[in-house]
């Protein structure tokens, strides 16, 4: 029993340490790691946030592996990716160790592009072994690749109620499956999560994104817990859940416009910023903007009607409607275009 009790107020002064070094971490940001030189696999690279990603980590002197379906957006970012390598690639010079001065040697490129569908698991599998037989060891995977079909439940095909869950939340399991077992044997690498505050809390009409929102945060909770539990501390996880960010996937969503000013859509360039000082100082998670996490806390603490009477107040309650109502629009369009 003494031990017990021993053990008990370890615990306890762990957790207060914890809150302490957290707290220092928001007062005083820890320094970047360097990630130059390391393999990072993106997925979803040929626009929005993976764009975004590919060139934050190129400007970090990373080698890149890309992953998209598209292979016309995917060899675009991979053209603006080598147009950063061009900038670094200017030889430099610095303070030499004894007042003189040395040049830096340039910085070598390497950009790989690969077409991947990863709601296709046998895809998944053979582009990820394709990668390790030609760039090599994977040390950091950015699962960012998302969809959302933009219908209401009732209106909405199975098929893409399919698909959504496949690709925002299934292939994370796959590209893990492929690329960790690797940082295991090496107890070294990164695995960021690209989900959405729609994966902590969800609103009306788009009921198939947030659960596959729910279950990639819930996968990666899992995975870390687990990666903590064989004591592997060289591999880090990253949670990346931001609010609506204004990349054109939701277009249409609005809260109620009194609001609006003080809670606009996210900034794309904002987002990935946010996301790149957590995943370069080893921060678990980032939500962005901060409210996201009090928001998150009080929904597990308040009564689902008080939940409701927010979301009214707010105009969350029916935000989406504006965009599903866009997509059904767009999607009657182009049925009468084809003469459907």
């Amino acid at each position: 029993m003494i031990i017990i009790a021993f053990e008990f107020l370890v615990v306890i002064l762990k957790v207060l340490w914890a809150f302490v070094t957290a707290g220092c971490k928001w007062v005083v940001r820890p320094k970047e790691k360097s990630v130059a030189g390391q393999v990072c696999v993106i997925t979803g690279a040929g626009s929005g946030l993976g764009r975004l990603f590919a060139k934050e980590f190129a400007r970090r002197r990373a080698i890149l592996v890309l992953w998209d379906i598209n292979s016309q957006s995917n060899e675009e970012t991979a053209e603006m990716v080598r147009q950063i390598y061009h900038e670094l690639d200017t030889p430099i010079t610095k303070d030499g160790p004894v007042g003189g001065v040395e040049e830096v040697p340039p910085f070598q490129p390497q950009v790989y592009t690969y077409v991947c569908d990863v709601g296709k698991r046998e895809n998944v599998y053979a582009t990820a072994e394709k990668v390790r037989r030609e760039v090599g060891n994977v040390d950091i995977l950015i699962n960012n690749a998302g969809v959302v079909s933009g219908h209401h439940l009732l209106e909405c095909p199975d098929e893409l109620i399919e698909r959504t869950m496949v690709v925002n939340c299934h292939a994370h399991f796959w590209t893990t499956k492929a690329f960790l077992p690797k940082m295991l044997e090496l107890n070294h690498g990164h695995i960021v999560t690209v989900a959405s505050s729609l994966g902590l809390f969800s609103t009306a009409g788009v009921e198939d994104y947030c659960a596959s929102k729910f279950g990639a945060i819930g996968f990666h909770e899992s995975l870390s817990h687990e990666i903590k539990a064989s004591e592997k501390e060289g591999i880090n996880m990253t949670l990346v859940c931001p609010y609506l960010v204004d990349t054109g996937m939701f277009k249409g969503c609005r809260i109620r416009k009194e609001i609006e000013p003080f809670l606009p859509p996210l900034k794309p360039e904002f987002c990935v910023k946010q996301s790149m000082r957590a995943i370069l100082t080893d921060q678990p998670m980032i939500c962005t903007p901060r409210i996201v996490y009090m928001v998150n806390f009080m929904k597990s603490i308040l009564p689902f009607e008080a939940i409701v009477c927010m979301y009214r107040f707010l105009g969350a309650d029916k935000c989406m409607y504006p965009f599903l109502a866009q997509r059904k629009e767009a999607m009657n369009n182009n049925e009468a275009k084809n003469g459907i």
